[in-house]
């Protein structure tokens, strides 16, 4: 059963890159990480994030684009989230290769209250100023798109390498709370899972040895992204 855990990083920076693996090629991966990196002490962990976007659906779309530059909105819990539980609200932005992310801890009511009132978040930081001027600039925010996922984050001893495996990635496009449940839509065919490789400048030789071996190449997905797609395609036929 996955864990409920939570986070306290606020502020990163790194390059993040994604790999679709089917069930054969993320055993073959699991057993190659041994000896190289472990999980960590949370285990199996479900995240459940929620994307705000603009009535016309502007963000995903301008990201569907593959700009040079993207961000987006996104609420994220470590578990189901219950009265008074920490979720964390996060900008995500991406230029070129990197990504950033700024992110401030509050609740439901506490993320609630910032949106129909203005109230700050956290401390009222830098942060939560960069957010209230986000959500200034595209004005008609909401709840969009609800991902969901069972996350093995994995991290190298005495290294800044950090590698996720997320298993049965989903979605809804209604009842967008995170106080519901943990179900969706599957965005993927049973047993497949998305890589993310988390690093701050190369990948290591060993993994780069592992990725060539297993026939596991760089791809690119994004879960809000194909959530929207095959709700236009559901509308459309």
């Amino acid at each position: 059963m996955a864990q409920k855990v939570s986070d306290p990083i606020t502020v990163m920076k790194r390059h993040e890159l994604k790999y679709l693996l089917d069930g054969e090629k993320t055993a073959y991966l699991r057993r190659r990480l041994e000896g190289h990196m472990l999980p960590d002490a949370f285990g199996l962990t479900s995240i459940a994030s929620l994307y705000y976007d603009t009535p016309d659906r502007r963000l995903i779309r301008a990201s569907l684009e593959k700009p040079t530059f993207k961000e987006k909105l996104r609420l994220r819990s470590y578990g189901l989230a219950e009265e008074g539980s920490p979720v964390y609200l996060e900008l995500k932005c991406k230029a070129f290769d990197t990504v950033y992310k700024r992110r401030v801890q509050s609740t439901l009511d506490g993320v609630q209250q910032f949106f129909e009132g203005g109230a700050p978040l956290g401390d009222g930081g830098q942060i939560t100023r960069e957010i209230r001027a986000f959500c200034d600039l595209y004005d008609t925010l909401s709840p969009s798109c609800l991902i969901i996922y069972d996350r093995t984050a994995y991290y190298e001893p005495d290294g800044e390498l950090r590698l996720t495996i997320d298993e049965n990635p989903r979605y809804r496009m209604r009842d967008l709370a995170l106080d519901r449940s943990m179900d969706g839509i599957p965005l993927l065919p049973e047993g497949w899972t998305i890589l993310e490789i988390k690093v701050q400048d190369a990948i290591p030789l060993w993994l780069a040895e592992i990725l060539s071996t297993g026939r596991i190449y760089r791809g690119s997905f994004s879960k809000y992204g194909e959530a929207y797609r095959r709700e236009v395609q559901r509308r459309a036929g």
